[in-house]
Order: C-alpha cells, then sequence, then structure tokens
C-alpha cells in the first residue's frame, strides 16, 4: 500500500513538473504582430502581451535538477512540502524496516552498533548536507539555516514531544517506585502512575548528556567574543565529533556483550541473597554475633546440615539441590551455571568441592557484602537484627530487574526463526537501497522548498524546518517508539526511550559531523549561538533527569512538554530581541 502511495506521488510530480506551457519569445521578430494561426490575420499585437510575459518570468522559480516543480506562491510551497516530506518519511520507514530486517538476521553487534545508528540518521543527514552544498557560498550561507533547524527541530521534538507522549501512553501503576507491568489502574495519577526504564537508557541518556560538548568547543570563540579562533574551533569540535562517532558505535558494538556480563554478575547476587535468607531461615542461631559479625560456629552448624554425605565437602550436586530447594522462580536461573558460580566464590583448592573452612569463609564475605549494600543508614544495620539480608535480597531483586532480562520470555512473541535468510537478506538490501536513493533524491527538492516557502511568507526558514521537517524525517521513529511504549512493559519502555536517547545522540554526533564539515570546508559563518543553546539545554535538562533515575512518574510527561515552546521562544527572542548571531 506504502509502495503504491509513493508511485502516485512521483507520478503526480512528474506530471506537474512537465505542466508549462510555452512562453512567447520577448524579443520581436520582422513583425510585431501575432497570426490567430488560421487565416493568417494578425489579431493581437505582441507588445500588448510584454508585461504580461515579464511578469511570468519574474514569478518564475528555479527548479531543482531542472525539472523538479517548484512554485513561489505560498500555498504552492506547502503542497510541495507535504509532497517532499512525505517522500522523506517514506524513504526513513524504508531504512528503518531494512535495518530492522538485516538486524534480525545478522543480530546485533556490528549490524546494531555501526549499521542501524547511521542509517537510522541518514535523511536528516542528507537534508544537512544539501543545504550547504547548494549553490556558491553566499547561497550556502542562506540555506544552511535549514540545516541547523532540521538538526535543532529533531532534538528537541524527540526529547520533548514524543518523549512527554512515550510516558503517557506507557504509564503503569507505580508500586514501591516500579512500574507494574501491564498494569494501569491509577488513571493519570501524577506520582502514582508511570513509566520505569532499565539500568541502560541511563546510561544511554548520560551518553546523550556528553554529546554536546562539540556544540560547547564550536560556540566558545562566541562566547568568548573572540573572532580569530573561530575556524579553529570549527575543526576542533568537528575532529571530536568524528571521534565520538567512532567511540559510540564501538560502545554500541560491544554493548549487547556488557549487557550480557553485567545482567550475569546480577543473576549470582540474586543467587547468593537468595542462599543467605534461606541459611537466615535454617539457622538454628544468629548469623550474626552480638558484635555485628558472622557467627563462625552457627555458620559451621549449617555446613553440617547441607553435606548429605557427612564426607566434610560440598559436591557440585549438593550445591545444586540447595539452590533447586531455594526455588528461584522470579527469575530464569541456569541452575548449573548458578552452581558453577557459587564454587568459584567459594572453592580456592580449585578440587571441584567446598569443604568446611572454604564454606565458613565464603558465607562471611558474602555476609559483609550484604551488610555493605545496606550501608550504615540501612534498614536493620545493626548486629542484633537480620532486616539487612531482606534489604539486599529487594536491592538485588530491583537491579535484576533494571537491567532487563531478556530471557524471561517477555520476547517470545517477536522471537522465532527468520523463514528464508536469503530473501530477507535481499529484501532488507532492496529496502535500504530504496530508502536512501529516496532521500538522496529528494533532500535537495525540500530544502529549496522551504527556502521558497520562507521567501513567499517571510518565515525564516530555520522555524520552518524546525517545526515540519523533523515531522517527515522523525515521523516513523515517533511511531515506532509510541507503539513499543503503549505495550506497558519494563522492558519496552526501555527500547522505547533508549532509541530516543540513541537518536539525539547521533544528530549531535553524526549530523553534527556532516554539519561542521560543510561550515568549515565552505569557509561559512558560524553564528547560531541561540539555536546552540536550545540544543545544549534540551538534552541537559532531559539527559540530566534521565540519568539519574529510573522511574518517570506522570507529571514529567509536563517537563517534556513545555520544553518544545520554550525552545521555539528561546530561539525567537534571543534572534529577534536580543540579535544573537
Amino acid at each position: 500500500m506504502r509502495f503504491r502511495s509513493l508511485i502516485s506521488l512521483l507520478f503526480l510530480l512528474f506530471f506537474t513538473s512537465s505542466a508549462y506551457a510555452r512562453l512567447v519569445s520577448l524579443h520581436p521578430s520582422s513583425t510585431d504582430l501575432i497570426s490567430d494561426g488560421v487565416n493568417g490575420e494578425p489579431l493581437i499585437n505582441s507588445r500588448s502581451i510584454i508585461k504580461t510575459v515579464v511578469s511570468a518570468e519574474e514569478e518564475a522559480c528555479e527548479q531543482t535538477y531542472g525539472f523538479m516543480p517548484c512554485t513561489k506562491t505560498a500555498l504552492g510551497n506547502v503542497f510541495l512540502i507535504l509532497v517532499y516530506g512525505f517522500l522523506m518519511f517514506t524513504a526513513a520507514t524504508y531504512l528503518s524496516a531494512g535495518s530492522e530486517l538485516l538486524l534480525e538476521i545478522l543480530g546485533p553487534g556490528i549490524v546494531g552498533g555501526l549499521f542501524l545508528p547511521m542509517l537510522g540518521a541518514l535523511p536528516d543527514a542528507m537534508l544537512i548536507m544539501v543545504s550547504g552544498l547548494s549553490g556558491d557560498a553566499a547561497t550556502a550561507q542562506t540555506q544552511v539555516s535549514v540545516g541547523m533547524g532540521l538538526l535543532a527541530g529533531s532534538t528537541v521534538m524527540l526529547l520533548t514531544v514524543i518523549w512527554g507522549t512515550c510516558t503517557v501512553v506507557g504509564k503503569c501503576d507505580l508500586r514501591d517506585s516500579i512500574a507494574v507491568n501491564n498494569q494501569d489502574t491509577k488513571g493519570f495519577h501524577l506520582k502514582d502512575s508511570g513509566v520505569t526504564v532499565d539500568v541502560w537508557t541511563s546510561y544511554a541518556a548520560r551518553i546523550m548528556a556528553i554529546s554536546v560538548i562539540p556544540f560547547i568547543i564550536v560556540q566558545l570563540p562566541q562566547m568568548l567574543d573572540s573572532t580569530s579562533g573561530r575556524h579553529l574551533a570549527l575543526l576542533v569540535a568537528l575532529i571530536l565529533s568524528v571521534l565520538m562517532l567512532i567511540s559510540y558505535c564501538v560502545y554500541q558494538v560491544f554493548q549487547p556483550w556488557i549487557q550480557r556480563r553485567r545482567l550475569a554478575f546480577a543473576k549470582h547476587k540474586h543467587v547468593i541473597s537468595g542462599i543467605l535468607r534461606h541459611l537466615k531461615q535454617h539457622a538454628l542461631g544468629r548469623l550474626l554475633d552480638d558484635e555485628g559479625q558472622p557467627d563462625e560456629h552457627v555458620i559451621r552448624r549449617l555446613f553440617e546440615t547441607i553435606d548429605a554425605n557427612k564426607d566434610g565437602h560440598l559436591s557440585a550436586a549438593e550445591l545444586k539441590a540447595l539452590i533447586i530447594g531455594i526455588s528461584f522462580e522470579d527469575i530464569d536461573l541456569d541452575k548449573d551455571d548458578a552452581v558453577g558460580k557459587v564454587l568459584q566464590d567459594f572453592d580456592k583448592t580449585l578440587d571441584e568441592k567446598v569443604d568446611q573452612e572454604e564454606f565458613v569463609r565464603g558465607i562471611k564475605r558474602w555476609l559483609i557484602q550484604a551488610m555493605g549494600a545496606a550501608g550504615p543508614s540501612g534498614p536493620g544495620a545493626g548486629p542484633r537484627t537480620m532486616k539487612y539480608l531482606d534489604h539486599f535480597h529487594v536491592q538485588t531483586k530491583r537491579e535484576h530487574a533494571l537491567l532487563g532480562d531478556d530471557d524471561n520470555g517477555e520476547n517470545d512473541e517477536e522471537s522465532g526463526e527468520v523463514a528464508d535468510p536469503k530473501w530477507v537478506t535481499i529484501k532488507a538490501a532492496l529496502l535500504l537501497l530504496l530508502g536512501a536513493a529516496i532521500a538522496a533524491a529528494f533532500a535537495d527538492p525540500l530544502v529549496d522548498t522551504v527556502n521558497n516557502f520562507s521567501a513567499a511568507t517571510g518565515i525564516p526558514s530555520f522555524f520552518i524546518s524546525f517545526i515540519a521537517l523533523p515531522l517527515a524525517t522523525n515521523s516513523s521513529e515517533a511511531v515506532s517508539a509510541i507503539i513499543f511504549a503503549s505495550r506497558k512493559k519494563i522492558r519496552t519502555a526501555s527500547l522505547t526511550f533508549s532509541e530516543l536517547c540513541g537518536g539525539v545522540t547521533m544528530n549531535n554526533i553524526l549530523c553534527l559531523s556532516v554539519f561542521l564539515a560543510i561550515v568549515y570546508l565552505r569557509g561559512l559563518t558560524w553564528n547560531f549561538s541561540s539555536e546552540v543553546l536550545v540544543i545544549l539545554i534540551v538534552c541537559l535538562v532531559m539527559g540530566g533527569f534521565a540519568s539519574f533515575r529510573t522511574t518517570y512518574p506522570l507529571w514529567t510527561c509536563f517537563i517534556a512538554y513545555l520544553l518544545y515552546p520554550f525552545s521555539l521562544g528561546l530561539v525567537y527572542i534571543l534572534d529577534y530581541w536580543f540579535g544573537w548571531a
């Protein structure tokens, strides 16, 4: 259906571009009269229509590629912006669909780390590139504001309108500051309803906040009121943004491996917590003495109860029986892997058995670790209570949940074998090529149309590109994020907000790299102080907020929503009231 709509639009553009009548020459020939074409009799003096022809040529516009339709009227440009915008949206959709298919075949790692982030930012990068490459330097200086408007508009829209909407549609009931999956009974309660994300989303938000450093560097000469160092600042910011892009892609490549390691460690802590709670319940005395130190006598008696064959050693089978008896139902636990990690903690002689002394030393380490996790102000930190074990258990359970366990069956509906890998690979390649071709072909006409609309209405091209172009280039990403958030699960909410942070990060490094390269190589003037300030404010506010918390109550959506009109108003005031440049 989308493909038929694309074909229809292309035919519409073709016929529109072909609908030009032949103009009468302004230079009179041997006769100044125009024949009626039948009897050869002169009817109209050619000089009488010269004014009309001159007026038509004054209103003529320059066609992109020499054949794309164009107009000088406001309504005509609105129509073309909608058409070209839909084509850019289609390109983004094809790139997104092809990327997902490629990820399905090849998995994360290099594909997820290198190609997908770049392909997602490709439409924006194309528009930014053509905005600064058109015409001579003077023309490029005028049109480059379209690229900056798109760059700022995409960042602001993702972190305000889309972020707030995802919070609203993804809200669940909050219990102990954690969202309950698929439970939304509190309505629009501002404090007891919201979303919870995993810690990886916090890391993504921190990376996003760090990615604004090139903006600060390129803005330093303006902040210091210096003109001599502007060209050098551009070069330094360009080099740094490219290095940050490479570093971010490398991190994305290894991030799945890091996540698996962190998740395995969290599961091991969960096993430690479960064993300590189990020992506490079956101990014939308190695990801590009156001075708050582990009671070795009690721990030795626990060893004797676990040692089923009374041989003075705990074998892997006896440890596995202990773990099975505890019944870790709230996590997907590999029992053999858990036994192996316990042996690593206890078995220092590497004989695949745990003797009594090794058991005592291991349990003492675990108890000290649990007391350290509670802290001096934690519940039950005193020596005469064991509530710190309950606190340690809750803490490890929360840590495991926030790491986002993909093995707990939540994504079974999304898993499955690929029917025909070869065909899926071909389809993915065709979608990627088609999306890239459409983005490359219609980026330049869209930029020209925005400038024509700006000239026809008197509205600065920055504001047009700030508001309209992100709707075209980020629509598929926005729809995907909202659909994911509406599933009302911690895992899908984490993916949603991580993708939003990742999209902004790519804007701040990939798209900015393209923009800085154009400004530097073409010798353009960097006069975007107000736009940079808006990007800094929005990224640091939302990035700082998401960096240090994993639960977003519903009231936080108002902060996101209000930042959008605030950004527009701030740019207008700084540029047109205070004359920032």
